[in-house]
């Protein structure tokens, strides 16, 4: 199964370096390519790729900035000058990161990674029907300088905070701007639950269950927090979990 790619580099010699290795990789079809933030946002807004090899630092604004105005992020092997130390400051878990100039073998391993997690990700899916946002999905989170990518199944909580959300996962709770009613729209009502005006929890998380006052119940996650689920969602809470 082709892979399609999409090359986010504001050097066209490197853009032209890489098409070249990649010669070598045939399941890797590079259908576009972008010399700057916009432009690839814009283009893998069209294309929807598989993957983005992507340079961190382009005039203007990063490859960080670009994955911050993504919704949804595709798989990224990142193409850059860092070095590894600077890289692990960032705390991105991207799929893996290719210093310049890039050598054959790390190339490689790095797109050996890539198609192993595919199908992984694949035999998980099989038969399942896929919703606008599901539990495989990565999702690019940044507050500040720090940045994640996240797996839609990690988080086990999104909780108000204004115009915000604080996004709970491992023992981060970063700040993201989406209202709870966006996220709501955009995120498998299957998994993702409204307990409140204040909370979505990813039921798969749930670890007690237990009544609460005014016909409501309380819900507490593995991550410790304890959720009220209020009374009016909880006739729907329980006719989801089959109560």
């Amino acid at each position: 199964m082709a892979i399609k790619a999409i090359i986010i580099d504001d050097e066209r010699l490197a853009r032209n370096e890489l098409k070249k290795l990649l010669e070598l990789h045939p399941d890797i079809q590079i259908i576009d390519e972008a010399s700057n933030v916009d432009e690839g946002v814009e283009k893998i807004d069209i294309a929807h790729p598989d993957l983005i090899f992507l340079d961190i630092q382009m005039p203007g604004k990063t490859g960080f900035d670009l994955l911050g105005e993504l919704e949804k992020a595709p798989r990224v092997i990142f193409t850059t000058a860092y070095d590894e130390f600077a890289l692990k400051a960032f705390e991105v878990n991207a799929l893996d990161y290719l210093l310049k100039p890039i050598d054959p073998k790390r190339l490689a391993d790095a797109i050996q990674k890539l198609q192993s997690e595919i199908q992984l990700e694949q035999a998980s899916l099989l038969g399942v029907s896929r919703g606008p946002l599901t539990e495989a999905d990565q999702v690019f989170v940044k507050d500040g300088e720090r940045c994640w990518f996240v797996k839609l199944a990690e988080i086990r909580l999104f909780e108000s905070v204004g115009n915000y959300a604080k996004v709970f996962f491992d023992g981060h709770k970063p700040l993201i701007l989406k209202s709870l009613n966006a996220l709501e729209d955009r995120l498998d009502d299957r998994v993702f639950f409204r307990a409140n005006r204040k909370h979505i929890i990813n039921l798969h998380w749930i670890e007690k269950i237990e009544p609460y006052f005014n016909g409501g119940l309380l819900v507490e996650l593995k991550g410790g927090e304890k959720i009220e689920i209020s009374r009016r969602q909880t006739v729907k809470f329980k006719e989801m979990m089959s109560f």
